[in-house]
């Protein structure tokens, strides 16, 4: 049981990590989220984004804070899953 614990919270670690990529490309010139490694990680990162982006409009039009609240979403959800599979175990 643990081995899946371990398997899905290595999963939402990763896309933490892909979804701060993503979030990092949008700040680089030249069009970062055009490359291919961008359109592979919008396909990966825009399902989940989409609906804080709906819910949390821009701050003065330009800056968009859904992918924190997206960030913190997803870190709460691995800390229940954790203390879920814990309870379970022991």
């Amino acid at each position: 049981m643990f081995w899946l614990f371990r398997t899905i919270d290595i999963a939402m670690e990763i896309y933490t990590y892909a979804i701060i990529i993503y979030i990092l490309m949008s700040w680089f010139p030249g069009g970062a989220r055009d490359s291919s490694i961008g359109q592979v990680l919008a396909k990966i990162v825009e399902p989940y984004l989409e609906p804080f982006r709906k819910i949390i409009p821009p701050i003065g039009g330009m800056i968009d804070i859904s992918p924190i609240v997206a960030l913190f979403v997803l870190h709460f959800a691995r800390q229940g899953l954790a203390y879920l599979f814990m309870s379970i175990l022991y």
